[in-house]
């Protein structure tokens, strides 16, 4: 073995990335839990909340999850009485989301989850953009590199 290379955690940007997740996912869960959502289907949510009435598949490529992780999750979030899904009247082949009453009516909680997430990460609004563009051009870069 070259003395020259030397593993540790300290050195890898994949293992600070996934730190993070973890972190933002212990803050997030007893929030999210009290809402009866888990954290991808919050991002759905907010997806809608945006632009109501979109296609699986526009919802698919602004998470970046396959429609085969999407589907029941989209599944289950409309057992919970949060949405529908409906065939596309003008293209039988695509599938339309919408909030139901009960989805819009959380969207109201949804602030105040995403404000204290913004209280907790101590960083100024100048930090988040940066970071922010940061990990989408390193999401890109993945993204191209895994093919």
């Amino acid at each position: 073995m070259n003395d020259s290379f030397h593993l540790s955690l300290d050195t890898m940007l994949c293992f600070d990335v996934y730190a993070a997740n973890l972190a933002f996912g212990r803050l997030y869960k007893p929030m999210l839990d009290e809402l009866g959502v888990t954290y991808p289907q919050f991002l759905v949510l907010i997806s809608l909340w945006r632009e109501d009435g979109q296609s699986v598949g526009t919802i698919s490529t602004a998470l970046g999850l396959d429609s085969s992780t999407l589907t029941p999750m989209l599944k289950r979030l409309e057992q919970a009485g949060l949405l529908n899904r409906k065939r596309d009247a003008d293209d039988e082949r695509r599938v339309r989301v919408s909030l139901t009453k009960a989805g819009r009516a959380l969207q109201g909680h949804a602030r105040g989850v995403l404000n204290r997430i913004e209280e907790s990460h101590g960083l100024s609004q100048a930090e988040v953009q940066s970071l922010q563009s940061v990990l989408r051009r390193l999401r890109r870069a993945l993204a191209s590199a895994a093919g």
